[in-house]
């Protein structure tokens, strides 16, 4: 694990992607919300309304992506093994029995 703050340093390209897809989606549904655009008679307002939907939602996935790469790694088990307290040991002991009374 790294000991110094890397701030951003990760996934900056999908950063990027989810902050690009929100500023378009939110652009796009208050464009079909607020401008009257019509071709020949026919509102194209819903289409930019649902198309803005869909790239918040593109947006969200982003930042999901990007969250879940910037998570710093678990302890491994050894790390773990070594730093147990009794409490952690009963605690072990009480979920291997109660674990083995359910599968019997």
């Amino acid at each position: 694990m790294s000991t110094k703050n890397e701030g951003l340093a990760h996934c900056k390209f999908i950063l990027v992607f989810a902050i690009i897809m929100d500023i378009f989606g939110i652009t796009t549904v208050l464009m079909g919300v607020f401008a009257p655009l019509e071709v020949k008679g026919h509102d194209f307002g819903d289409l930019l309304v649902y198309t803005g939907t869909v790239l918040v939602m593109l947006s969200m996935a982003g930042w999901v992506m990007w969250y879940s790469g910037n998570i710093e790694g678990l302890t491994s088990i050894k790390d773990l093994e070594a730093r147990r307290t009794p409490l952690d040991r009963l605690a072990c002991s009480l979920s291997q029995q109660v674990y083995m009374e359910t599968i019997c």
